[in-house]
């Protein structure tokens, strides 16, 4: 995968720029039309909240970069992806009055028209980046935790001639640094479902095969934790029951139960029942015992204790097998 993000001012012809760029690299171009379209796809017609926006827009885009490079002309790109080998997070500028000229040129306004018109503009940019990453103004260099590598000052080239300047600065990139294994886009795309989980974002078609029962099922559950892993389940479409069975592990001398356990979830698909425990070492021992003692009574049960840090674990063991499918 090979990213290029690129955003500008209004007015600056930065999305003529990202077209240009994209027919040269032959990359794929994602436009903030195309990407809502996508994440609607993904996550149905109800709007994604806007502090959840980066994740959802990250998790359709890593997706897609496993099998196309991709120039990304959204703006506000280059927030949405930490510095990284074959990413190339590019502004366009270009002075006001340019702008202003522009917005004449395109919307056929006199000029007080076209600086009205740019304000509102400018205010709206600032606002919808304000509600998707807490800041109004882009960060000014790529030392931040996201920024830019590279500005385009239209003032002193045309727009052929910076498309041209970009594309080039992107292939030498790509030749220095080479294109990113399918794994990272991997590991991308876990880190953005496992926030969109946390905030209770989910695909819009269930992966659990029965969904009217796995909405029932989410009502009832114990601990966030748990609903956040039945979410994340969901978008690696595998399905999952939650607490289906208890098993019997003690019994008085009149064959009474004593003890019991149930497991958190069991995933038909691979047979596994799954125990989420936190990092409590009281609650640890407790549920290691009892699995132990399950193990021992029941040894053709699968059953597996995880912590969130595991969840990694499964879901690349289980779930891009069933991502892909």
């Amino acid at each position: 995968m090979a990213l290029l993000t690129i955003s500008g001012e209004p007015g600056s012809r930065w999305d003529e720029v990202a077209h240009g760029t994209a027919q040269l690299l032959g990359f794929e171009l994602v436009t903030e039309s195309r990407l809502t379209q996508w994440m609607a796809d993904e996550f149905g017609d109800a709007m994604v909240a806007p502090r959840a926006w980066g994740p959802a827009a990250v998790s359709v885009l890593a997706r897609l970069a496993k099998e196309h490079h991709l120039v990304v002309a959204v703006d506000g790109a280059e927030e949405l992806f930490r510095p990284m080998p074959s990413l190339l997070r590019t502004r366009v500028e270009a002075p006001w009055m340019q702008r202003v000229g522009n917005i004449m040129l395109d919307q056929r306004l006199e000029k007080s028209a076209a600086v009205s018109h740019l304000a509102e503009l400018d205010n709206g940019r600032k606002r919808r980046r304000k509600a998707r990453f807490g800041r109004a103004s882009p960060r000014a260099s790529a030392r931040e935790v996201s920024g830019i590598d590279l500005t385009l000052n239209l003032a002193h080239m045309d727009v052929a001639q910076a498309t041209d300047v970009l594309a080039a600065a992107a292939a030498k990139r790509l030749e220095h640094q080479g294109v990113l294994p399918s794994m990272f886009a991997d590991e991308l795309l876990f880190e953005t479902r496992l926030q969109l989980a946390k905030r209770g974002v989910v695909p819009a078609a269930a992966a659990t095969a029965l969904a009217t029962t796995a909405a029932m099922q989410r009502a009832r559950f114990g601990h966030p934790s748990e609903k956040m892993f039945a979410n994340l389940l969901d978008f690696y479409r595998i399905e999952w029951e939650y607490e289906p069975r208890s098993f019997s592990l003690q019994w008085n001398k009149n064959g009474e139960v004593t003890e019991a356990f149930t497991p958190d979830f069991y995933l038909p698909q691979f047979d596994l029942y799954v125990e989420l425990t936190t990092m409590k070492q009281s609650l640890v021992t407790k549920k290691n015992r009892k699995v132990k003692l399950l193990r021992a009574i029941y040894p053709h049960i699968n059953i597996q204790v995880f912590y969130q840090r595991d969840f990694q674990d499964l879901v690349f063991k289980y779930g891009l097998k069933m991502a892909a499918s």
